[in-house]
């Protein structure tokens, strides 16, 4: 294959002026014929003014720009769309299939030997991993970081499971206007993704794990030196990939190699998120995630990082303790040791060099972890027979088994306007449902899932009830709830069915959520059930009309290999 700048020359019918006119332009730039003649390493991130996730680009650019240049490679930096949890409308995970195509493209239409990912906050590094998945590229993965703690009165604060926590409490009435407004100055005090294991830093470990980033990329604060000597790092390891070919995507994203990354989720207790998005990842190249098999994993692997929401530290404590490659050391018996990574190393490899740390208490040994079995369970039943997912770590244990009434809310808007009602008819026995926020439904499965309780049940005291929907919920979030029922109510799932009075049983130790209603009367409501409006035109079209339930990673269809 023709590399360099001879690489994908732009059609003019003549590959030699195609050529000639292409040098001529970017000589403009003031590069000299010995630099032109170099393997060229693209860098692409996802940086704007809306991402403060994203503040520490600049200086990982530089450094990788350093790194690939020392290393004898031409870098060339541009951006793609930018994502941001909070600045996103309707949803991120609504631009994240969207962002996904616009990095495919461009990896596709530039002269590119290999490629630095940088990313962060939650959607954007799922998406730059699916469109170079797609593309088949050698990539390297560089995420932001996580942001260092906060603190507010003596206490440490972590964005967004504090966020979460703090404003139930104000909710609640033990926080007034003053206490909340002084917290949300604390809570996100540096640049980076939230400091807890969220989607970001989940996804940020698990891509680790896979063997698309360097050790120590998945936890190095996004402040620290460390980060910055690995964008150096990583963008000498792409020349070196770029003068071998590879490994690409395909190449490194085994099934086993999937698998080692899925360990390591039920082993961090990390976000519900993740399976979503490595569901997608993985059928970009044609790989399926067995939810069952997940399940089984989610059994048998101990929670062993004690990190919030589903322990008490923050990720820096986990990068001190050791980080992604002494937590592989930890589960070595689950792994498989001979899969590669990006380093040119082995898992095996990776984990002979891990640091030990005397007195840690972040990672645990499996012989004393946080909790047996990992930390998300698979569910099926009558209203998810697709499945459903229920994060175990960040439950209350008492809810686990529970029968109550269906409270039912039929979507953002309803759910909005009556949950704060103090003539709302609930009781904390009740079992809260939300619908119509799935992949088409609200459109973009927003991380809605994690209802609020009820204000005049938060007044009450109340911290936690047992709470469906067909939403996500974001990986800072904690509380005893099934998310990503499939099929989602918009197409016509069991979820559309449900009424309020209605009898819920959630028996997690069975993986099982069933609604108690017999089958006649179930028949009777599909029968009068009408899919909701589409939509005429743009992306909005595009994604109602190709976007996949949750159990196939809510990419497009057309996106998937054909089979």
């Amino acid at each position: 294959m023709t590399g360099g700048l001879r690489k994908g020359l732009t059609s003019y019918g003549d590959d030699g002026f195609s050529l000639f006119l292409r040098r001529a332009f970017i000589k403009a730039m003031g590069f000299t014929d010995d630099a032109l003649d170099r393997p060229i390493i693209g860098i692409t991130d996802t940086a704007s003014d809306f991402n403060p996730c994203h503040g520490n680009v600049p200086d990982l650019i530089a450094a990788a720009k350093r790194g690939i240049m020392l290393a004898g490679g031409l870098p060339m930096a541009f951006p793609t769309i930018s994502i941001h949890e909070s600045f996103a409308h309707p949803t991120s995970m609504f631009l994240r299939n969207l962002m996904a195509l616009d990095t495919e493209e461009m990896l596709r239409a530039q002269p590119i030997d290999a490629v630095l990912l940088i990313g962060g906050c939650d959607k954007t590094l799922p998406a730059q991993m699916m469109g170079a998945a797609s593309a088949d590229i050698p990539a390297v993965v560089l995420p932001t970081g996580p942001m260092l703690v906060g603190h507010y009165r003596g206490e440490v604060l972590g964005a967004c499971t504090d966020c979460r926590r703090l404003w139930a409490r104000h909710r609640a009435g033990e926080l007034d206007a003053a206490e909340i407004d002084a917290i949300s100055g604390r809570l996100a005090p540096t640049k980076g993704t939230c400091m807890v294991m969220g989607t970001a830093s989940t996804i940020a470990c698990m891509t680790e794990a896979i063997g698309l980033a360097l050790p120590g990329a998945g936890t190095a604060p996004a402040t620290h030196a460390d980060r910055v000597r690995l964008a150096e790092a990583s963008g000498a390891a792409c020349v070196r990939l770029a003068g071998a070919g590879g490994p690409t995507l395909r190449q490194i994203i085994t099934p086993a190699a999937l698998r080692n990354a899925l360990t390591v989720l039920q082993a961090i207790g990390g976000s519900t998120n993740a399976l979503i998005h490595f569901t997608a990842i993985a059928g970009r190249l044609g790989l399926p995630v067995d939810l069952d098999m997940f399940d089984r994993l989610g059994r048998e692997v101990p929670v062993l990082v004690d990190l919030k929401p589903s322990g008490a530290h923050y990720m820096e404590h986990f990068h001190w303790a050791g980080g992604v490659p002494r937590l592989l050391a930890e589960l070595a018996s689950f792994l498989d040791l001979s899969a590669v990574t990006v380093s040119g190393s082995t898992i095996a490899e990776t984990i002979a060099s891990a640091e030990l740390v005397p007195g840690q208490e972040v990672i645990r040994p499996c012989g004393a972890p946080i909790q047996v079995g990992g930390g998300l369970a698979v569910l099926r039943g009558s209203l998810a027979p697709g499945g459903a997912v229920l994060k175990r770590s960040a439950a209350t244990p008492a809810l686990l088994r529970h029968e109550g009434r269906a409270v039912v809310f039929d979507g953002l808007a309803d759910m909005a306007a009556r949950i704060d009602r103090d003539d709302l008819d609930v009781t904390e026995g009740d079992v809260l449902v939300l619908r119509n926020a799935g992949p088409k439904g609200a459109p973009g499965m927003p991380e809605a899932g994690a209802l609020p309780i009820p204000r005049k049940l938060a007044r009450a005291g109340v911290k936690d009830m047992v709470r469906i929907s067909d939403a996500r919920m974001s990986g800072t979030a904690f509380g005893t709830i099934v998310l990503h029922a499939t099929p989602e109510a918009a197409v016509g799932g069991p979820l559309a069915l449900v009424r309020s009075g209605d009898r819920i049983r959630l028996d997690t130790e069975a993986r099982r959520i069933d609604l108690l209603v017999d089958a006649a009367t179930l028949a009777e409501r599909q029968a009068a059930w009408t899919a909701p409006a589409g939509a005429e035109r743009g992306y909005l079209r595009l994604f109602l009309d190709q976007v996949l339930q949750a159990d196939a990673g809510c990419d497009f269809a057309f996106c998937r290999p054909a089979t």
